[in-house]
C-alpha cells in the first residue's frame, strides 16, 4: 500500500491554498490518534475539515485547522473579477526616444489597472513579464508577485578598494584563478564547501511553509549567481576629483557583482503568483498582474516571503565579496548596493504611503547610493538619488537591451563576440552572444534623460568579466 505518510503536495488537490493551512493541516493529521490510518483515509479526514470547517471549531485535534479555514473562507467570499479600467492612468516617461510602441503599450495596460495609484517608466525600458523591464508601479496597498519578478530582491553590489587600478593588470591571472574558483553559475548551480550567514537563521524559514521547504537549497546555493545576465567583474573604479566615496582622484580596484535570490526566490514567485491569479481574476490578457491585498494572510505571507528572498539575495552578494576579497588577499574600503525587483513601502513627498514595485529599476531617493552597469565592454555608472518624486524615486537599472535573447542569437555570431571583447580589451570568463555588448543600449546616451534622477558620483569599466556558461 506504501507509505501514509502524507506530505504538502498530497493536499493540493483539496484546496488548501494558504502555507498556514497546509502546516496546520499536516500536525493534526500526525496526531496518534490517526497513526494505523491509510493515506486515503487521512486525505479523506482532511478532505472533509476543509469543506465543512464549523463542524470542527472545538474539535480537540482540528479546532486550529477549522478556525484558519472559516477565516480564509470569510475573506476569498470577498473575492471577484476585476476589469481594466478603460483608460490607463497617465505616467511619466524618461528618455521615450529609447523605448519601443510594445513597452508603452505594456505600461499602459499595467496602468489599467483598478490598484494603480502612480506609474513611471525608466529610459532603459523594454518588454518583460508583467510590468516592463525598467517599469516602476506604485498601489495604495496591494502587492503584484510578478510585478516584483521571478528573481526577487535581484541586486547589484560594488566593493572598491583603496588600490590603484594597474593592480589588475599586473595580476591578471590570480584574479582570473579567484573569479574561476570562487564564483558559481548557473541555474540549479550548489557549492560543495557550503557558506555561513545569519541570513540562514531568520525566524522566517520556520514560519511559512514554503520557506521551511527551501531552507536546504537555499543554505547550498547561497553564494552563487544565477543565468542570463548575472556576473561578476573586477575592473577599474574611476573617481572624479569631486566624489563623495573618500577617496582622492583616481582609479581603483573593484568587483562588481549582479544576481539574486537564486531558486528560492523564483519558488516565492512562482508560488504567490498563482495564489494571486486564483484569487484575483483579471482579464486573459492582464491576469498575470493579480494582486494581494497587504492585509489579507496571502499578501502578509508572500510580503514576508518577499523579504526573506531580498535579506537572501544580499547574503549571496556578502558571500561572494568576502570570497573574492580573501583570495585576493585584499582588503575592502567601501561597498555599494542596491536591490531591484522588488516592492517597497515607501512614504510620498504628500505623506502617502505607497507599495512600489520596481522591475528592473533603482531606487533613487535623496542621497541612495546606487550602481547602473552597461555591457560587459562599457562603464557603467556609481550614483546617488536625486529624490524626484514624479519617478517615485527611481532610476534605470542597466543600460537597457535592443535585442532579445533569440534575436541576439540570430543577429550575432561567436565570433563577433570576441572581435569586441579583443577591440575593448575585456576577459570573459563564460558568458554567450545573447549578453554580448551590441545586444544593449548605449548607456552614456541614456545617461542625460535620468539627470534629475540620479547624479553620478564615479564609473565602473569592466575588465575581467565572468559568467555563466553560454
Amino acid at each position: 500500500m506504501g507509505t501514509s505518510k502524507l506530505k504538502v503536495r498530497d493536499l493540493k488537490q483539496f484546496n488548501y491554498t494558504s502555507d498556514i493551512a497546509k502546516s496546520l493541516a499536516l500536525k493534526a493529521i500526525r496526531d496518534r490518534e490517526f497513526k494505523f490510518l491509510s493515506k486515503t483515509e487521512k486525505l479523506e479526514i482532511l478532505a472533509h475539515v476543509n469543506e465543512n470547517p464549523d463542524e470542527y471549531l472545538n474539535h480537540e485535534i482540528f479546532s486550529k485547522l477549522a478556525e484558519h479555514l472559516a477565516e480564509v473562507g470569510k475573506e476569498e467570499s470577498d473575492y471577484q473579477v476585476h476589469d481594466l479600467n478603460e483608460q490607463s492612468k497617465p505616467y511619466q516617461v524618461y528618455g521615450q526616444k529609447f523605448i519601443d510602441q510594445n513597452t508603452m503599450k505594456q505600461m499602459d495596460q499595467v496602468m489599467r489597472l483598478p490598484v494603480a495609484a502612480q506609474g513611471a517608466l525608466m529610459p532603459d525600458a523594454h518588454v518583460g513579464y508583467g510590468l516592463p523591464i525598467g517599469g516602476v508601479l506604485a498601489t495604495q496597498n496591494e502587492v503584484i508577485p510578478y510585478g516584483v519578478g521571478l528573481d526577487i530582491g535581484c541586486r547589484m553590489s560594488l566593493t572598491i578598494y583603496d588600490v590603484p587600478a594597474n593592480y589588475i593588470s599586473g595580476n591578471k591571472h590570480k584574479i582570473k584563478n579567484a573569479l574561476q574558483e570562487q564564483t558559481h553559475f548557473g541555474i540549479g548551480t550548489i557549492q560543495n564547501n557550503m557558506e555561513d550567514h545569519e541570513v540562514l537563521d531568520r525566524r522566517e524559514f520556520q514560519e511559512v511553509e514554503l520557506l521551511r521547504q527551501y531552507h536546504g537549497k537555499a543554505m547550498r546555493q547561497l553564494g552563487t549567481s544565477g543565468s542570463g545576465n548575472h556576473f561578476v567583474e573586477v575592473g577599474a573604479v574611476e573617481l572624479p576629483r569631486s566624489n563623495n566615496i573618500g577617496l582622492p582622484e583616481g582609479n581603483y580596484v573593484g568587483v562588481l557583482a549582479h544576481s539574486g535570490s537564486r531558486g528560492m526566490g523564483a519558488a516565492i514567485a512562482s508560488y504567490y503568483t498563482q495564489v494571486a491569479m486564483d484569487t484575483c481574476i483579471l482579464p486573459k490578457s492582464a491576469k498575470h498582474l493579480a494582486w494581494l491585498d497587504l492585509n489579507t494572510e496571502a499578501g502578509m505571507e508572500y510580503w514576508i516571503a518577499m523579504n526573506l528572498a531580498g535579506y537572501y539575495a544580499k547574503a549571496c552578494h556578502d558571500v561572494i565579496h568576502r570570497k573574492m576579497a580573501r583570495s585576493l588577499g585584499l582588503k575592502p574600503y567601501l561597498k555599494i548596493e542596491n536591490h531591484h525587483n522588488f516592492a517597497w513601502k515607501e512614504t510620498q513627498s504628500n505623506g502617502e504611503e505607497l507599495i512600489v514595485h520596481r522591475k528592473g529599476a533603482t531606487p533613487a531617493q535623496q542621497g541612495a547610493w546606487g550602481i547602473i552597469p552597461s555591457s560587459m565592454t562599457a562603464p557603467g555608472y556609481i550614483v546617488t538619488g536625486k529624490g524626484d518624486a514624479d519617478a517615485l524615486n527611481s532610476a534605470s537599472h542597466g543600460a537597457g537591451r535592443r535585442y532579445s535573447r533569440r534575436k541576439a542569437k540570430e543577429c550575432f555570431t561567436r565570433s563577433d563576440l570576441k572581435k569586441r571583447l579583443k577591440k575593448e580589451r575585456v576577459t570573459l570568463l563564460g558568458g554567450g552572444v545573447d549578453e554580448a555588448p551590441m545586444v544593449y543600449k548605449d548607456l552614456d546616451a541614456i545617461m542625460p534623460f535620468q539627470s534629475d534622477l540620479v547624479h553620478a558620483e564615479g564609473k565602473f569599466f569592466p575588465q575581467i568579466v565572468r559568467m555563466n556558461k553560454d
